[in-house]
This record gives C-alpha cells, sequence and structure tokens, in this order.
C-alpha cells in the first residue's frame, strides 16, 4: 500500500481496500493505535465503499517527525493523502483522535467530506491537567507504563476478560507507537477547541458514544451532537473502542447511516 508524502514532508501510510469505483470512507484511528484497529470492520464497510486507511503521524508505519502537533496539522494530511489518490470528496469515520480530526475537517474542508462518523470523540478540554500530567509522565517513562491503564479506560472489564487475544493485540499497537509522536499528539488534543467552529459543519452527522466510555464519556459526544446542526446520536454497550468491543452493530450503524 502507498506512502504519501504531506506538505510538509511527513509520509503517512496509507492502506485501500474496496472498489476504486464506490464511494469513498477514510478511517482514522484513535491516540496510540493504527490502522489495524479497523480490521472487524473492514470487510463489511469495503463491500460498499473504497476504504481508505492511514497512520495518523507519530503513529504505525508513518513518520514521526519532531512535535508539536496540532488539528490542523492533522487535517492538512487528510487533505494531502485525498489529493494523492485523486479522491474529491469521502464519507469520514474517526474514533477519539480520529473524531477530533474530522470536526476539524468538516468545519475547515467541507467541500471534502460527505457524510461525518464521529466516535468516542470530545470538541475540547477546558481542563488540561490530564494531557498535561500524561505528557510529564512520559518525560521520564515509556509507554509500556500506561498499557494497562489505557486498556482499562479503552475496554471494558467484561470484554477485557471475554477477548484477551484483543487486548493482546491492542497492547502490541500501542507499545509499537513512537513515544515522541504520542507525546506530540497529546499536545495537539490538550490545545484544541472545535466549540466555534462545530456549528458551521454542513455535513450530515453520526456521533458515536460508548455507553460505559471513561476516556470521552458520553456527556461529551452529546455536546458535540448538539453543537453541530441536525447531528444524530447513537450510543453502544461499550468503552472507549467501541468499534472493537461492538463490532458488528457498530458496522451496520455506520453502512446504515452512511447508505441513507
Amino acid at each position: 500500500m502507498p506512502m504519501i508524502t504531506a506538505d510538509d514532508g511527513c509520509r503517512i501510510n496509507v492502506e485501500i481496500t474496496g472498489s476504486n469505483s464506490a464511494p469513498a470512507l477514510m478511517l482514522s484511528n484513535s491516540l496510540g493505535t493504527n490502522v489495524h484497529m479497523w480490521d472487524d470492520q473492514i470487510g463489511e464497510w469495503s463491500k460498499h465503499f473504497r476504504v481508505i486507511r492511514y497512520d495518523r503521524r507519530g503513529h504505525g508505519q508513518s513518520d514521526a517527525p519532531k512535535g508539536p502537533y496540532s488539528m490542523e496539522r492533522f487535517g492538512r494530511d487528510v487533505l494531502s493523502v485525498l489529493d494523492a489518490l485523486d479522491v474529491e470528496k469521502t464519507h469520514w469515520c474517526g474514533l477519539s483522535m480520529g473524531g477530533m480530526v474530522g470536526q476539524w475537517l468538516g468545519a475547515n474542508a467541507p467541500s471534502r467530506i460527505g457524510k461525518l462518523v464521529l466516535s468516542n470523540t470530545n470538541a475540547h478540554y477546558a481542563d488540561k491537567k490530564i494531557w498535561d500530567d500524561r505528557i510529564r509522565f512520559l518525560e521520564s517513562n515509556d509507554l509500556d507504563k500506561l498499557v494497562d491503564p489505557n486498556m482499562e479506560r479503552w475496554f471494558t472489564a467484561d470484554f477485557r476478560a471475554k477477548a484477551p487475544q484483543a487486548i493482546a493485540r491492542m497492547k502490541e499497537i500501542f507499545l509499537t507507537t513512537s513515544k515522541g509522536g504520542y507525546v506530540a499528539c497529546c499536545q495537539a488534543i490538550r490545545d484544541m477547541d472545535f466549540r466555534a467552529s462545530n456549528p458551521s459543519i454542513t455535513a450530515p452527522t453520526l456521533v458515536i458514544v460508548g455507553a460505559q466510555d471513561p476516556a470521552t464519556p458520553p456527556a461529551q459526544g452529546e455536546a458535540i451532537a448538539a453543537q453541530i446542526p441536525g447531528a444524530k446520536i447513537i450510543s453502544f454497550e461499550a468503552a472507549h473502542i467501541a468499534n472493537m468491543e461492538q463490532p458488528a452493530p457498530y458496522a451496520k450503524a455506520v453502512v446504515d447511516f452512511l447508505k441513507d
């Protein structure tokens, strides 16, 4: 699959499945993951769409240039990918950080976005301490010290008990993330604020929340849905990585919304 160079020289790893003649659907990952967090949905979504997955800078096989990064920078990376693939317009499904990038795109590149799915995400952190503390912690620790607490935030206790292979796979993905890239992404999340721009989004929008999500609680998704005119909202019995806890219902909800 291609490595696409963004406008500042950063190489972005991209994977494409499905027919080139189908409508495009671009997927964007959460912090500390890579393209494979969507593996459970690819089979179904590729029947309907040209699915474009990519590793955000600082993640997976993409480059990890020195930070800090910004949501605008992530959005411009996406536009570089779309331009390189000659994709004029794409649907968007982003989870956590992917939903944050989707909010930037919806407000700042409306002609490039068909429909938006914003999953398990937030628009603004009034209290920056959680991110400042995490950044400070990583000044003297590696990502392995965060992996177990992350799994507890990402997945419910029931899922962790019944799906040990999925948890092991996500631990491995998390531990292969660039520490510098991770920290630069934490800085971008800390500094983002979409509250003023979200009301300008015109793309039909579906907000997905996890009823047991401690990382981005349902109230944060509900606030985004209230900001974006006409947005719909759906809840799954899941923690933060809802597409892995509820793979089939999640896949169906996205297809139903995009094809409606």
